[in-house]
């Protein structure tokens, strides 16, 4: 299955001029854990996530009223095509160090972000749907598989 058939389409952003504060108490209201910073053609340019301010603005101590988000975003984030299966978004995912990968469309533009819980969510479906199959209930009431 591609991973555009999981991904949340539906993504917070933010600007690259906004402070700190004013990105971070959006995820909050958004409950997110992430904002993608785009380009005037829609392409992720940035990620910025609440890890990033933990350790780049609390670690080192600075105002988050004056930092911006082009301050302490990871810039060139990796993206992955909507086609990508599930197993090598994984991969990536375990090479980069990081739970959450921005998925795009053809032309480079956002098309969604997917997380591992994301992942992990459809495979227990997938799980919970095997196991129907397998189950199999006998006259005496017993399951057997």
């Amino acid at each position: 299955m591609g991973i555009g058939k999981i991904c949340q389409r539906e993504v917070c952003v933010a600007h690259v001029d906004e402070s700190i504060q004013e990105a971070a108490g959006r995820m909050h209201d958004l409950d997110v854990g992430s904002l993608v910073i785009l380009d005037g053609d829609k392409k992720p340019i940035g990620i910025l996530t609440d890890r990033d301010i933990a350790l780049r603005i609390v670690c080192d101590a600075k105002d988050p009223k004056v930092t911006t988000v082009n301050d302490i975003m990871t810039s060139h984030p990796v993206t992955i095509p909507m086609s990508t299966s599930t197993e090598d978004a994984l991969k990536r995912m375990r090479v980069l160090g990081v739970r959450r990968l921005i998925v795009a469309d053809s032309e480079g533009r956002l098309a969604g972000i997917v997380a591992l819980d994301d992942i992990i969510a459809q495979q227990v479906e997938e799980m919970a749907l095997i196991g129907g199959i397998l189950e199999i209930t006998s006259p005496s009431g017993s399951i057997m598989i």
